[in-house]
């Protein structure tokens, strides 16, 4: 489901070699506290807001952000297993800045309105994993339908240009799966630190799913997900290449859950890059 259960690990392993300080790992840290990200240059002016949105299980709570004049190319984020919180909002808003209207959701709805996890990113594993166990390829594929429909009722958001779809951790395979949901709506997928996106010898693997698309993606691995599964990045590869899809895939140095500012393992340069290459592929497929 996830590989954060190995952050504890992680936290000794990377900050003894020096990839993450001690003040990345919470000096920082909580529920609502996040580092700042850097300013978007150019920024646009933004409207944000708080959302339900009605779905077959019940009523979602989400986060909308979205240029304050016009129409722009929609976004779909899903976040972490810590769910929706100032972090992800932060990041959402972010993007927003950038010229897309994003919605950021709480894919726990079902259990839990956001914020789900007390500690953010730094809450242990074990108090959050529950929540994640509620998931599956079925409520991925629903939400996923329900949420791209809402998004394309909205005035902010342009019907003639293609949707994106980004996911973090358990994130990652909900992003490929909204491909497979909504395959001519769905224009690229960005995947960061995504947790079980190769299911080996499962028909239903998010990878498979995502493969029958016409979506290009960004598929962004931490080092110590590479290194507990070497072979994943190849078939990822592979599969894409079979596939004729346009697909960035790339090995990073940061720990499984390095992007999000609140992260215990959050590496700026590395997400920065991630940041850099996620606006490339949003920039092409989304035009």
């Amino acid at each position: 489901m996830c590989d954060q259960i190995h952050f504890d690990d992680d936290q000794q392993e990377f900050e003894a070699k020096g990839l993450v300080t001690r003040k990345q790992f919470g000096a920082m840290l909580g529920a609502g506290v996040a580092m700042m990200l850097p300013q978007v240059a150019n920024a646009v002016t933004v409207v944000e807001s708080d959302v339900n949105i009605t779905t077959p299980d019940g009523m979602a709570d989400a986060y909308f952000v979205h240029p304050a004049t016009g129409s722009a190319a929609a976004v779909l984020v899903w976040p972490d297993i810590f769910g929706l919180r100032p972090a992800f909002r932060q990041m959402g808003k972010r993007l927003a800045e950038s010229g897309y209207s994003v919605l950021v959701v709480n894919p726990f709805y079902r259990t839990k309105k956001a914020p789900t996890a007390e500690g953010g990113g730094a809450t242990p594993i074990q108090q959050v994993m529950p929540l994640a166990q509620t998931l599956n390829e079925t409520t991925h594929m629903t939400d996923a339908k329900t949420f791209i429909a809402w998004l394309d009722k909205q005035p902010s958001v342009a019907k003639n240009r293609k949707v994106g779809t980004q996911g973090y951790c358990m994130g990652g395979p909900m992003a490929f799966r909204t491909s497979a949901a909504v395959p001519d709506r769905v224009g690229a997928v960005a995947s960061f630190h995504g947790g079980g996106l190769v299911r080996a010898d499962a028909p239903n693997s998010p990878h498979l799913q995502a493969s029958k698309t016409k979506a290009s993606f960004l598929v962004a691995i931490a080092a110590n997900d590479d290194a507990r599964a070497p072979e994943d990045k190849n078939v990822l590869k592979k599969t894409f290449e079979e596939a004729k899809l346009s697909a960035e895939i790339e090995v990073y140095s940061g720990a499984h859950g390095w992007c999000p500012p609140d992260s215990r393992v959050y590496n700026e340069a590395d997400a920065e890059k991630a940041w850099a290459r996620l606006l490339a592929l949003y920039g092409k497929a989304l035009a």
